[in-house]
């Protein structure tokens, strides 16, 4: 749409609201509300003025005014509203010079497509993110300064077995046997279709949605792919619909990466390749039918494996998930076949069109227009200065000797692990003023304020089971 077709849309459709939704630093959606008197076609420029200092990661309290600027063609209907309602996403500027704000993750996004155009390596970089997440019955945490718990319920908990209750029929899948079980096993199916149907009429295309491997509901809903600013606000608004399509039922959705102890974690595999004009350049006569640029674009993504994961995967709960045996991606490899690989190729087809490289790290914790715009960059990095990525690795890994796994790179094995890449390596990341020095030492800042040091200076239940009668 343009403003004038929001406008005309608003007055045809009985609209009573106009919400406007945008980031925090670390990737939530936010959002605030104006009758729909308040939308003129002056407010797509102008904007509306907000407080932006009471926002994880954004201004001090001396510089809190800040504009948000609606963006007319993600305007949509919400499904989930009592009142007619249209939501925006929406651009951040600084009210004094009318810029795009530098910590606004959506800003960082297209600045991140526009440097890709300005490279003429390529002018569109696709991605189609493979986004998991559960669905629970029940949660419950607290934390204190003596005690600690959290407490998760699913009706399809293999822990639910054993219970003489009248609604246990016995279904609960076996940890990491949830692939593809069909119903009364497959208890969401129903749930998972109608997320389908309101993601669809939302304007987001899907491709398939199945139950995943873990217990507990796990499940994945795959979108069509899409450019990478627009990717990105469909991920927000993915994630949007999932949880409340879930509340309107009493449940829960959670992109926590690994909720549930000795079962499989959530991830967020993503499929990405660049084009230029109708031209795929990724496709070409080299291993896996990759051109030599797909190539030097995993090269890319292997180097900067370290600081690409601080976004991609940005969450102390995100390594607990890339850990070996649960068909983690911690191998720094690339192959055809093996899954535990840091980048599959996927050869269901032998289309040029679509030829990508999926890229199995990223988790649905991740703020997506950042993770996308790092991991282009890191690809962009690595084709212009030509990085060979080494041989593919197609052997089972659990059958290497130790030697021949020493020689393989491994991913971080902790959040502080990923941010201290990046704090050693980011220069690939300030090239067009895409990521920009600030928002590198205040995302390592607030990651380690926040997040590692809390964590780490909070006793764990589970040290009570190792040491409390040592």
């Amino acid at each position: 749409m343009t403003p004038q077709d929001v406008l005309k849309f608003v007055k045809d459709k009985g609209v009573e609201f106009v919400d406007l939704r945008f980031l925090d630093f670390p990737g939530l959606w936010q959002h605030l509300t104006v009758p729909v008197g308040e939308l003129t076609l002056e407010s797509f420029t102008d904007g509306f003025g907000f407080d932006g200092s009471s926002l994880r990661g954004w201004q001090a309290i001396n510089e809190s005014d800040m504009i948000i600027v609606p963006v007319p063609k993600t305007t949509i209907i919400d499904p989930f509203c009592q009142h007619t309602t249209i939501s925006m996403i929406c651009d951040i500027q600084d009210p004094l010079t009318r810029q795009r704000y530098s910590r606004d993750p959506r800003s960082i996004a297209r600045k991140a497509a526009d440097y890709m155009r300005s490279t003429g390596i390529a002018d569109t970089a696709y991605f189609g993110p493979e986004l998991e997440f559960f669905i629970f019955d029940q949660v419950c945490y607290d934390q204190g300064m003596n005690y600690a718990h959290y407490r998760v319920d699913s009706r399809e908990g293999t822990w639910r077995r054993g219970l003489d209750e009248p609604d246990n029929l016995g279904n609960q899948l076996r940890p990491k046997e949830g692939y593809f079980p069909c119903p009364p096993a497959d208890t969401m199916h129903n749930l998972r279709s109608e997320m389908v149907t309101v993601l669809e009429q939302c304007g987001i295309r899907v491709e398939t949605h199945h139950h995943e491997v873990a217990t507990g509901g796990q499940a994945e809903i795959d979108m069509r792919f899409d450019k990478l600013v627009e990717m990105g606000d469909k991920v927000m608004l993915y994630k949007y619909i999932l949880k409340n399509v879930a509340a309107r039922h009493g449940k829960v959705v959670t992109f926590m990466p690994k909720p549930l102890f000795g079962d499989n974690g959530s991830g967020m595999h993503a499929h990405f390749s660049l084009w230029k004009g109708e031209t795929p350049l990724f496709f070409g006569d080299k291993y896996a039918e990759l051109s030599e640029m797909a190539l030097w674009a995993i090269g890319g993504l292997v180097k900067h494996a370290g600081a690409v994961l601080a976004f991609t995967n940005p969450t102390t709960s995100s390594y607990k998930r890339l850990v070996p045996g649960y068909e983690a991606p911690v191998n720094l490899i690339y192959s055809m076949q093996n899954r535990t690989a840091f980048v599959r190729i996927p050869m269901y087809h032998h289309e040029p069109r679509t030829k990508r490289i999926e890229f199995r790290c990223p988790d649905s914790s991740c703020n997506p227009y950042l993770a996308f715009s790092a991991i282009m960059m890191a690809a962009l990095d690595g084709i212009q200065n030509k990085i060979d990525p080494g041989p593919a690795v197609d052997q089972n890994l659990y059958e290497l000797s130790p030697e021949e796994l020493a020689d393989i790179g491994q991913t971080p094995v902790s959040l502080e692990g990923a941010l201290q890449a990046l704090d050693a390596d980011h220069e690939f990341l300030l090239k067009g003023d895409v990521f920009t020095e600030d928002v590198i030492r205040y995302w390592i800042k607030y990651k380690m304020d926040n997040e590692v040091a809390p964590l780490r200076s909070r006793p764990h239940p589970y040290e009570f089971c190792l040491y409390f009668d040592i």
